[in-house]
């Protein structure tokens, strides 16, 4: 049976990398397709050892961050 499942793609200095929300599997590559490529197999390799019951697809949206130069205060927790 075949699964559809999302992709996120950042860069990474000289890397793409590549995560699964769906399953939490992450890989890299050189090239967009190499990282898609490469977490297609890490994420094939991981659901034969660990197959999903069922999965929801995430919910994908956007916000805005002003950013400012320097911070005026450090945060304490």
């Amino acid at each position: 049976m075949n699964n559809i499942f999302s992709v996120v793609v950042h860069k990474e200095k000289k890397y793409y990398v590549a995560e699964c929300p769906e399953v939490g599997t992450v890989s890299q590559g050189k090239t967009i397709e190499e990282a898609i490529e490469n977490l297609k197999e890490a994420t094939e390799l991981y659901l034969e050892e660990f197959p999903l019951k069922k999965t929801s697809k995430p919910f994908v949206s956007f916000f805005e961050v002003t950013s400012h130069g320097k911070a005026s205060k450090a945060i304490r927790a």
